[in-house]
């Protein structure tokens, strides 16, 4: 007998539709040599902190007695329920199902029919391994759809589970790190300010990336400059120049003085060229870049399209959903012939491609692109939104195998303005539409005047004012390719202007997809999406339509982290990448991957200690001076404890990009004053100063400088001769009274010896000569 154990239910129920006619038990279908059970997604979870270190007695709610927690070995509970006390009675009886399944005598094959990716592996593993159960051979079911074809050929071809064993690995490693770095950090932000910070090692970076873009927005201070360019008509089309030459305000004249050489130049028509060319459709879809269409066309938050494309993958109508990869895989040929064989039933012109373009192997790291699978939804099926999804996937799979091309005539015009500058212009018009009657073209067509070789053409350049541009807001679309490459800003930024000049560029996403299976990018097709929703439902960003923007709680998250010095940007979060997929390699143990987090994390915890060790929320750092109650670390203060009684004692914990210690507070209260504290920032200038706090007669922190380093008042020698100050020449000392006659001169060298500077100087303070 096979036990299959799906990662839920409802994959459960396809897989035993396609075995045949199995009966329904408690918790489990049966029949046909199989019995096929479930789980409910995750039914164990990794312990708290607690179970590894227990709170202090009497402690109430966290504490920093137990942090950081590095367990030596990570153990997993059943799933609790929403009291987050008591495990969930659901989970328990299912979970006791299939412990009892696998118990079974009969049973000597069980199945991990987990989701095809890290994630489900580890699901149905825990499940496996806490039955206690030994000795029966374990196999993997791996599904890229849920089609009863794909179901049926995946049975007869199942691959021992030890073959998985490296993406396990991987799963669990970035199980522990996100753990660690999730219940250390988030308590110790937490403690340190007050107000609960979900601390996360991609949740941060993310956050992060929207702040700085947003922070660049708004001190944005726009710039005006000149441009120079012509808008004349010639054959009774208008002809637009634009100068690549740009001048400051000021430089006004000079802008004048070259419009008008360049009009005393003229132009003409040095060259044109009329090529016919196709246009390429677009490659098939990852889930992000999917997801970038359905955000910008629809307005679908990640969350919601995620959640469509999941029902349309769980109801056989789409392959599996969070890929990485715009390609196919080779053996995925007769499949796809299959499926492009149902569409031309459908009336659609398809026909097979073996392009490397469509199948390559290098750039699939466990799954292939979204495409349309054997089962067509019939119409009405979908509601109005599934069918927006299914619609836009089968569409790009239709112009991907269209067997009609787009046919386009390209035309470049090339003006030269005397020997000064030379204008192209291009333009693209489609003669046949192809697959563009199937899916979106990215360009409308552009049509240039019609110009011949040596046409003169009608130019009047001038200056134009114009205004430096402040950075754009993320939208889904932007903010998933940064986070799939978040170190080639700069080369997107120019891919996109090559793209947005000549819509027949086909970009090379080499690098892309080399940073992606190097770790480098932040989060996975797999859990991306939920991230962000973290950050939106925690109250860090917001989404409206398609434009993130950055909440005041997200701004005190990354404020609060940087002020605490506990740095999480994305070279941080892509070493760690890094490192998982170097554990999905072989290439490192998960414990080596764990060690360098708990190294990452203890470096974060520490940041704050010292000099910037500004105590932690509540923390009693002495008497009021204004009416002797306590005194505590607030929010983003120390304040005192008799607020509501009317005082209003309260010293900043930073002060000009300083913090303000714990330690120089309870001096300050004590003494009337601090240390000298180094590293203040000025507001005005952006220098950096040292001073003291101390209370004023209001018993106000103000700045004190009398603590400065004055420069030592140095005596100057006088002349033995006329008492007239010595100064220093090239070789000797002499007299500043050298005009009005006096020659006293004293050589460096004396008698065949060298004379430091320092003994002659105390020679002539002396009033003696060598």
């Amino acid at each position: 007998m096979i036990l299959i154990i799906a990662e839920k239910p409802s994959l459960a129920r396809n897989i035993a539709s396609a075995i045949g006619d199995l009966k329904r038990r408690d918790g489990y279908l049966e029949g046909e040599g199989y019995l096929v059970t479930w789980a409910f997604g995750h039914l164990f979870s990794l312990c708290d902190i607690e179970t590894y270190s227990p709170a202090p007695l009497g402690a109430t709610g966290w504490t920093m007695e137990n942090l950081p927690c590095f367990p030596e070995r990570f153990r997993f509970e059943l799933r609790k329920g929403d009291d987050k006390k008591t495990v969930d009675s659901g989970v328990q009886k299912q979970f006791g199902i299939i412990s009892s399944l696998c118990a079974r005598e009969d049973v000597d094959t069980i199945v991990n029919a987990g989701d095809s990716d890290r994630e489900g592996e580890i699901i149905v593993r825990l499940c496996i391994t806490h039955t206690g159960v030994s000795g029966k051979s374990l196999k993997r079911l791996w599904l890229p759809d849920q089609t009863p074809q794909t179901v049926r050929a995946a049975l007869a071809d199942m691959k021992d589970e030890s073959e998985y064993d490296n993406l396990a690995d991987e799963g669990f490693a970035r199980t522990y790190i996100d753990w660690l770095y999730g219940v250390n950090l988030t308590r110790y932000a937490t403690l340190r300010t007050g107000t609960l910070l979900r601390v996360g090692r991609v949740i941060v970076p993310i956050v992060k990336a929207i702040y700085e873009r947003d922070m660049a927005i708004r001190n944005f201070v726009p710039g005006k400059y000149l441009s120079i360019s012509s808008k004349e008509e010639t054959k009774g089309e208008v002809v637009e120049l634009h100068s690549k030459q740009k001048f400051d305000m000021e430089d006004a004249p000079k802008a004048e003085a070259l419009c008008a050489k360049y009009n005393q130049a003229g132009a003409v028509v040095t060259a044109v060229k009329n090529q016919k060319s196709t246009l390429p459709p677009g490659k098939l879809y990852s889930l992000s870049k999917l997801q970038n269409v359905l955000g910008k066309k629809y307005k679908m938050s990640m969350k919601d399209s995620l959640d469509i494309i999941q029902k349309l993958y769980e109801d056989g109508y789409l392959t599996y959903p969070r890929t990485n990869s715009e390609y196919l895989a080779t053996a995925e040929k007769d499949k796809i012939k299959t499926i492009l064989g149902n569409c031309k039933k459908l009336g659609y012109p398809v026909e097979f491609k073996d392009s490397k373009t469509i199948f390559d192997d290098s750039k699939i790291e466990s799954h292939s692109a979204l495409t349309p699978t054997y089962k067509i939804p019939a119409k009405g099926v979908l509601s109005e939104r599934e069918n927006q999804v299914y619609s836009t996937v089968f569409r790009r799979f239709i112009a991907v195998f269209c067997a009609e091309p787009c046919k386009i005539s390209k035309t470049e015009i090339t003006i030269a303005v005397g020997n000064l500058e030379t204008f192209t212009l291009k333009g693209n018009v489609i003669l046949e539409p192809g697959w563009t009657k199937y899916d979106d073209r990215t360009q409308k067509d552009k049509v240039l005047p019609p110009l011949q070789k040596g046409d003169q053409v009608v130019i009047d350049f001038k200056p134009t004012e114009k205004e430096t541009s402040p950075p754009k807001h993320f939208t889904i679309e932007t903010l998933n390719n940064y986070l799939k490459n978040p170190f080639r800003e700069e080369k997107a930024a120019a891919k996109e202007a090559a793209e947005t000049a000549d819509d027949t560029v086909l970009e090379d996403d080499t690098e892309d997809y080399r940073a992606m299976f190097e770790g480098l990018e932040l989060g996975t097709e797999a859990t991306r999406t939920g991230i962000i929703d973290n950050a939106r439902h925690s109250g860090y960003i917001e989404l409206k339509k398609d434009t993130y923007t950055i909440l005041p709680g997200g701004e005190f998250l990354v404020e609060s982290l940087e002020n605490l010095g506990v740095v999480m940007d994305k070279f941080k979060t892509a070493e760690l990448g890094k490192a998982l997929k170097s554990v999905f390699r072989g290439k490192i143990t998960v414990s080596d991957s764990v060690a360098l987090a708990k190294e990452k994390i203890s470096a974060a915890m520490g940041a704050g200690e010292g000099s910037n060790d500004i105590g932690y929320f509540g923390d009693i750092l002495g008497s009021c001076p204004l009416c002797g109650n306590e005194i505590r670390r607030m929010r983003s203060f120390y304040g005192c404890s008799g607020y509501k009684e009317g005082c209003k004692f309260s010293v900043n914990t930073y002060i000009c990009g300083k913090a303000i210690s714990a330690a120089n507070l309870r001096k300050l209260l004590v003494d009337g004053k601090t240390d000298p504290i180094e590293g203040f920032i000025s507001k005005k200038t952006g220098n950096t100063f040292a001073a003291r706090l101390v209370l004023d007669e209001n018993k106000k922190a103000v700045f004190s400088f009398d603590d400065r380093k004055k420069p030592k008042k140095q005596t100057i020698p006088l002349c033995p001769k006329c008492n007239s100050p010595i100064i220093k020449g090239k070789t000797a000392y002499g007299c500043s009274a050298w005009k009005t006659g006096c020659d006293f001169r004293l050589p460096f060298e004396q008698d065949g010896k060298q004379l430091t500077d320092e003994e002659v100087l105390t020679l002539l303070r002396e009033g003696r000569e060598p």
